[in-house]
């Protein structure tokens, strides 16, 4: 089997999300928006694909690369884009890499007859979810106090989630970030959720240490079981000082670049106690099941960021992961009704809080080809 051409296929859609000036999603109002489409095609008629490409880089360097090529050699592949991102920083992300690898294991599983966590070694068929919320807003109703948090996780409670994640305030909303506000919203989620709860904090990212340990030691008393980046990520040493000043289970790195190697360095110094990749984060599936193995061997849990196909096989081909990131959501955002582009839920979660992983070949991504092609943006 070949590889015949990789290409993009943009079509829009009616998003109801929009971001703030920093770069985090809101509801917000309804308005056309434009996605990608990344295809893998091969001489055998079997393709490959997944949702969220640049459709100039993947025309100007990532077709020329692959065309050719056995799809089935994914480490090969993934290899080769890795070392050509040394010099095409600006052009060669981890985002781009995930997009690749991600729809070359969709390519395979679909070839194969298999879901893509049956040919990732297959450990379980669902795994429990969290809710895990959008930042904080100033929507009345929304996300904007403390109250609101507690209101949507007794929301959560009754839906089935067996944990909670917040996401607090950051810039540009008035006030953030703040220490005092971030844990008040914790305390009132607590009150509501009660004490066997597992309850999560994802705060501002970039608090000073001082900012991060009263956080930490608030957290400490609400017994939430973990923290995830709190400070900037690129000062390992910072993260192994906070480590040693709480009893709080730290998480990360999350956003770091630097794939399973420095999620190694991480390890070896303590800066954590429990790491953090998803598909995005170190360049798809390949590189993460690196990551969840290198985690395994130092005895340490592997937590999955984001949601999402990819992760969700990943996190069903291994043991040292708890918890499925099932967001990122809102009171004003139906998270059950499926994307326009796709016919049902890539995650499916069911009324005891276990996300199944869907049993059809590859990712499980039932595309709704009418509507695309109906949408296509030339």
């Amino acid at each position: 089997m070949k590889i015949t051409d990789v290409k993009t296929i943009r079509f829009k859609y009616m998003s109801k999300t929009v971001r703030d000036t920093d770069g985090h999603g809101h509801p917000g109002p309804e308005h056309e928006a434009v996605k990608t489409l990344l295809q893998i095609d091969t001489d055998e008629d079997v393709s490959g694909y997944w949702f969220g490409a640049n459709p100039s880089v993947i025309e100007s360097v990532i077709n020329p690369a692959l065309v050719g090529l056995d799809p089935f050699n994914r480490e090969w592949i993934w290899d080769d884009l890795n070392q050509r991102q040394r010099l095409n920083l600006g052009t060669m992300s981890d985002r781009v890499l995930s997009t690749v690898d991600c729809a070359l294991w969709d390519l395979a599983g679909r070839a194969l007859g298999q879901p893509v966590y049956k040919l990732l070694g297959g450990f379980r068929d669902k795994v429990p979810a969290y809710c895990s919320t959008m930042c904080g807003d100033d929507l009345e109703g929304g996300l904007a106090t403390p109250e609101d948090y507690a209101n949507f996780a007794e929301w959560a409670m009754k839906r089935g989630y067996p944990s909670y994640k917040l996401h607090t305030w950051q810039p540009p909303y008035e006030g953030a970030p703040s220490v005092k506000r971030d844990l008040e919203a914790c305390a009132a989620v607590r009150d509501v959720c009660g004490p066997d709860v597992p309850l999560m904090l994802d705060p501002y990212h970039y608090y000073d240490r001082e900012g991060a340990l009263r956080l930490a030691k608030g957290l400490e008393e609400l017994d939430y079981y973990w923290m995830e980046e709190p400070m900037d990520e690129h000062s390992m040493s910072s993260y192994i000082w906070l480590t040693s000043q709480t009893s709080l289970a730290i998480c990360g790195p999350e956003t770091c670049e630097g794939k399973m190697y420095v999620r190694a360095e991480w390890i070896k110094n303590d800066a954590c106690d429990i790491s953090r990749a998803g598909v995005g984060d170190v360049g798809g599936i390949t590189p993460l099941m690196k990551t969840i193995h290198l985690c395994e061997s130092f005895g340490m849990r592997c937590e999955i960021h984001g949601g999402g196909p990819g992760n969700l096989h990943a996190l069903c081909a291994m043991k040292n992961g708890e918890f499925y990131e099932r967001g990122l959501q809102h009171p004003f955002i139906d998270h059950d009704e499926p994307a326009p582009w796709l016919h049902e839920l890539v995650d499916p979660m069911d009324d005891q809080g276990y996300v199944n992983v869907p049993q059809v070949p590859g990712l499980g991504m039932n595309i709704n080809w009418d509507y695309i092609e109906k949408n296509k943006v030339e």
